[in-house]
């Protein structure tokens, strides 16, 4: 497998994902067996400096992507860059779930800013600003859902630029634009 994830074996692993969609649960295993290693390495980077013995690390974090991925009968996904945007966008949804619930737990006051790249190193005592993330980024998403993609691909799939403008097949120099102009946007609108 590439560095990136995104490249090699594509052909075989976008047929078995299309057999899967297909409902070849066969085909959902041998896929498992490709993409697992990928899908853990971004939520090991994602979750690299969670505290000892907290009860999601990244291998929670994939099973649970995953278990979600094979109860949703309906989704759609036409690559495997696909696949992985949709598997980062699982994660992410994970971990709010995950904060909310820490949240509905502490229910306390007093939220301190959080700054952007904080997201990365997702911590329950942050549940409240990382939810304020989630919404800031979903608002984003409406005004421009490339920007909100590339922001979730980089900060919550752990992809680089090089895969993030692979993805999008555009410059590198453009990704670095989109995401800069997207941070910025967060960054202003996480601090009304």
């Amino acid at each position: 497998m590439s560095p990136s994830g995104l490249s090699s074996g594509s052909t075989d692993i976008t047929s078995l994902l299309m057999r899967w969609r297909a409902g070849d649960s066969q085909a959902f295993d041998s896929a498992s067996a490709i993409v697992y290693p990928e899908l853990r390495r971004i939520a090991g980077a994602y979750l690299r400096r969670e505290r000892a013995g907290h009860t999601l690390q990244p291998t929670a974090l994939v099973n649970e992507a995953f278990l979600r991925l094979a109860a949703a009968g309906n989704l759609r996904f036409d690559s495997r860059k696909h696949f992985f945007a949709l598997a980062a966008q699982l994660m992410r949804q994970i971990l709010v779930d995950h904060a909310r619930s820490i949240k509905a737990d502490k229910r306390g006051g007093g939220a301190a800013k959080l700054p952007l790249d904080a997201v990365r190193d997702y911590q329950p005592q942050f549940a409240d600003q990382f939810l304020m993330v989630h919404d800031a980024l979903d608002q984003l998403h409406k005004l421009n859902p490339r920007k909100a993609q590339i922001i979730e691909l980089r900060y919550f799939g752990g992809l680089t630029l090089e895969e993030i403008a692979e993805f999008f097949e555009i410059s590198i120099a453009t990704a670095h634009r989109e995401q800069r102009l997207a941070e910025a946007w967060l960054t202003a609108k996480l601090s009304e």
